[in-house]
């Protein structure tokens, strides 16, 4: 087999690949003169997850939106545990307050579901049973699937 002695042969055949991760890259995410800013291609993890938890909440406030108003939903990354922590992490926390808000924490839920339908059902799950125990109730009588 003979060098090609740096003669360049043409256009590499195949697709991009995405070596470190960091998505796609090309003319669908350029600046344009439609979007000067770029179109974003997908969205975080983070991003996704900010979305179920919108959603989720959302759902739940149209049927119970007079019981669930003094409720502050927020998402924070992971707890802050101390060093002699042996339990298992916990998934949301609630603090009191005039304004009591109730904190999913993204990461021990992300990694208890693999797939954004078990992410889901762990988000749905969690902000069910914590807002039934903030007003004193039985998860079923928030629940607007039932």
């Amino acid at each position: 087999m003979e060098p090609l002695k740096g003669v360049v042969t043409g256009p590499r055949t195949g697709r991009m690949r995405d070596r470190r991760g960091r998505g796609k890259r090309g003319k669908m995410s350029l600046p344009g003169p439609l979007s000067p800013r770029g179109v974003p291609i997908d969205a975080s993890r983070r991003d996704e997850f900010d979305r179920i938890v919108r959603d989720a909440s959302a759902h739940m406030r149209r049927k119970n939106g007079e019981r669930l108003q003094h409720i502050e939903i927020a998402v924070e990354e992971a707890p802050l545990l101390p060093e002699d922590w042996d339990e298992e992490v916990p998934l949301s926390t609630i603090v009191p307050g005039p304004m009591t808000r109730l904190v999913l924490f993204r990461m021990p839920m992300t990694q208890r579901g693999s797939h954004p339908d078990e992410i889901s059902e762990w988000v749905w799950a969690t902000l069910l049973e914590r807002c039934a125990e903030i007003c004193v109730c039985q998860p079923e009588e928030l629940d607007p699937r039932i």
